[in-house]
């Protein structure tokens, strides 16, 4: 290391994070960087993290390139104090041109013959002659008419004939594009799979009615918007309805450890939401303590955070139930899998209008399929179903959830 220049390391990626992937580098050789500007990202398995620089300067090397594996404390760059720039893979001086040396002319080639002895041409084949069956001949000095008559098809048309028929075209080759996973998205999978290889993961539906939901929020969301600066959407709601429902069956707010149940009695409420990069689920922290006003403000934080990968490792721990909503893309229906350790997740869905019995007749009314994946190691089938009714009961008065009925 030059005494001019300061090394960019590896931070401390988080617990049980071992290493990182460099995804992409923010700043080129020889661009001037500030103090804390971002320099390279990181890709770890849960988030990615922008390596800010330690100093002014600008950068003179790159010491690893996109798509390796580094770990804590390993050096990924230097920054060179400006002027002095010491640039890496310094490209190689211009040579210039070497005359080449004009070719030698060939000796001409030795006179030819003005004309070529003529090739005697092969002698003509004889000119094949049928020679018609006695039946046929006999008929024909008679004046009688002639039998039918099969004639032997030529040597080239029976060659013809017997040749086999040309190979069918074979179809282009579709275009592919190969990229590698990135280590979120592998991460993802792995927890996925481990989920349904580990977890007994069953499904249990309902449908809810969302009229009141959607006549509370016309009613008061103007007001709602500047008292609290935010719109009260839907998802604040289900949070809520979700922790008064974890309260009342707290085997869905749990984890197996160690062949031990732990029942938490704290609701951190992971919100999955889509990124650039896959799908996250920052938690909602303490939601029992919170007001609608104060989750949809924390969610919308999250929701940014994660499409400008901002996203800290603190935001994406220690959550004890997980809410999903594939509505937003446009899902009728979907199982959700596990956010392991965790025991319930709630799958929300899209809104449809629907004609529905009510009070003896038929309405249409925006109806929502529920759906609750839950571990069957620790929740029982009658505790799952019981818990998604509170949810739809309280969507469906939500009055129930200011009195934390």
């Amino acid at each position: 290391m030059s005494e001019l220049s300061v090394d960019l390391v590896v931070p401390a990626l988080g617990e049980s994070i071992a290493e990182a992937t460099v995804g992409k580098w923010l700043k080129q050789v020889g661009e001037p960087i500030a103090a804390d500007e971002p320099v390279v990202e990181l890709e770890t398995d849960k988030v990615t993290l922008a390596v800010p620089s330690p100093a002014p300067g600008v950068l003179g090397e790159q010491v690893v390139a996109t798509g390796a594996t580094v770990k804590p404390g390993e050096v990924v760059a230097r920054i060179a104090a400006a002027p002095e720039v010491t640039i890496a893979a310094k490209r190689p001086e211009a040579t210039p041109p070497v005359q080449a040396a004009e070719p030698p002319v060939a000796p001409a080639p030795a006179t030819a013959p003005a004309t070529a002895p003529a090739t005697a041409p092969a002698p003509a084949a004889p000119p094949r002659h049928r020679t018609l069956p006695p039946s046929v001949r006999k008929a024909l000095r008679e004046g009688a008419a002639p039998p039918p008559v099969v004639l032997q098809r030529s040597d080239e048309a029976l060659q013809r004939s017997k040749a086999p028929a040309p190979a069918p075209t074979t179809p282009a080759r579709p275009r592919e594009r190969v990229e590698p996973m990135s280590r979120l998205r592998r991460r993802i999978a792995e927890r996925l799979v481990e989920a349904q290889r580990t977890a007994a993961i069953l499904t249990t539906f309902n449908e809810v009615d969302l009229s009141a939901v959607m006549a509370l929020r016309a009613r008061f969301q103007d007001e709602f918007v500047k008292r609290h600066g935010i719109k009260l959407g839907f998802m604040s709601l289900f949070t809520r309805a979700a922790v008064e429902g974890l309260k009342q069956f707290p085997g869905l707010n749990a984890e197996l450890r160690d062949g031990a149940i732990v029942y938490k009695e704290h609701y951190d409420i992971g919100v999955a939401v889509g990124s650039g990069r896959g799908l996250v689920v920052p938690v909602v922290r303490a939601a029992d303590q919170l007001g609608l006003a104060a989750i949809e403000r924390a969610i919308a934080e999250l929701a940014d955070k994660a499409r400008s990968d901002k996203l800290t490792l603190d935001d994406l721990s220690g959550g004890t139930f997980t809410i999903t909503n594939g509505g937003i893309y446009g899902s009728m229906m979907s199982t959700p899998l596990l956010n392991l350790p965790q025991t319930g997740i709630l799958g929300m869905h899209k809104i449809v209008e629907r004609p529905v019995a009510v009070a003896g007749a038929i309405a249409l009314r925006p109806m929502m399929y529920l759906a609750l994946s839950y571990d069957h190691r620790v929740v029982d089938g009658r505790e799952a179903v019981q818990f998604l009714v509170s949810i739809k009961e309280r969507i469906e008065a939500p009055d129930r959830l200011l009195l934390e009925l």
